[in-house]
């Protein structure tokens, strides 16, 4: 989940901890690389091939040496959809021995072009929860979280307004020119977004897009212009009081020991990130490894803070804002991940016609 990490991605969220944004910790980013020629050896190094918004403690980088001799690289550049498709590209001869940040959004086209070799790890307590309906054998969820409509509850409460709490609202004439949310096509929020209206409205989710447009939402072509630059309180100078980013987002938003911003429940698009043993990997038992230590109880505890992201794992205690404030949908609207696949372009199309109108 690319957290624009948004979200974590994916993977980002809101809030100042952000500017990690784009960093690995045991990696600079880099462009494509070469592919992967390391020893299978234990103590040969495992390479990670990820999205931008990948980080870890360098305790866990240290703590997963240390456990099974393997060095950790990381390899990270671009969104879960650039990751996907390098990833396409290079199968058979990938430039890494696992993969993390396909989404639930991705994952059928990786899994459709044999990108990853069976790794039929045993899932911990509560990941079952988030297993693919296919390829479930070789994608392992590793985190989730939900885009959401935020808004900003100060705003409204101090001019008296009745604050929007569905997509309906999103469309009548008292919350005009409020709402702001990045772009489906340039924007991994901006797609769950878009699949949220297409599972809310089936077929009518156009008109539902003429009605939003009609009632003055901005596009911009990312989540930190929609959150920092026109978000009220995004900490500049906006003046758009609802905006489109994640049910953590309150978490960050936090002053006088309440958050200033809520996420609306009945608005969010689930997003799972897994991982997976590349087929072909140099390294494939590094691999394999790997992925069963971000499954660990030590890995998922840390994701909030890492990665701004919910772990998957049953019984991993959240940090303190998270419990009190990063509320969670009950029921989250979700779409068949080969639906996705089979329908993405046709409905880019006809978003950017409609949009553009």
């Amino acid at each position: 989940m690319r957290r624009p990490r948004v979200h974590r991605s994916v993977l980002l969220l809101a809030g100042a901890a952000l500017a990690l944004t784009g960093c690995t910790l045991t990696a600079e980013s880099s462009g494509p690389s070469e592919p992967v020629t390391s020893d299978t050896e234990a103590g040969g190094p495992v390479v990670l091939v990820t999205h931008e918004s990948f980080a870890l403690p360098k305790r866990l980088v240290r703590q997963f040496e240390d456990e099974t001799g393997h060095q950790l690289e990381v390899r990270a550049n671009g969104d879960a959809g650039t990751l996907t498709n390098k990833l396409v590209l290079t199968t058979g001869s990938p430039t890494g021995d696992v993969a993390f940040g396909i989404d639930n959004t991705f994952a059928s086209r990786a899994l459709d072009a044999d990108v990853f070799d069976a790794t039929d790890l045993p899932l911990p307590p509560g990941a079952e929860d988030y297993a693919l309906p296919e390829g479930a054998d070789r994608l392992v969820p590793v985190d989730s979280g939900n885009v959401c409509v935020n808004i900003d509850t100060r705003w409204f409460r101090s001019r008296g307004v009745t604050p929007p709490s569905s997509l309906d609202d999103l469309t009548k004439p008292a919350y005009r020119d409020l709402f702001v949310t990045p772009g489906a096509p340039t924007s991994s929020p901006g797609m769950a977004f878009l699949l949220t209206t297409i599972a809310a409205y089936g077929d009518a989710w156009p008109d539902y897009w003429a009605d939003l447009m009609a009632n003055g939402t901005r596009v911009t072509s990312g989540w930190s212009d929609a959150y920092y630059v026109d978000f009220t309180q995004g900490g500049g100078d906006g003046t758009r009081p609802i905006v489109l980013s994640y049910d953590s987002s309150p978490a960050f938003t936090v002053a006088g020991g309440r958050s200033t911003t809520k996420a609306l429940l009945d608005t969010c698009f689930r997003q799972v990130e897994y991982a997976g043993v590349l087929a072909g990997a140099a390294n494939p038992a590094g691999g394999r490894a790997l992925v069963e230590f971000l499954l660990g109880e030590d890995v998922q505890a840390a994701l909030p803070e890492s990665m701004y992201v919910f772990p998957v794992r049953d019984g991993v205690e959240l940090p303190p804002d998270w419990a009190r404030f990063a509320e969670r949908p009950a029921t989250p609207y979700t779409l068949d991940p080969a639906e996705v696949d089979a329908n993405r372009d046709e409905w880019l199309t006809t978003w950017q016609d409609v949009v553009t109108r």
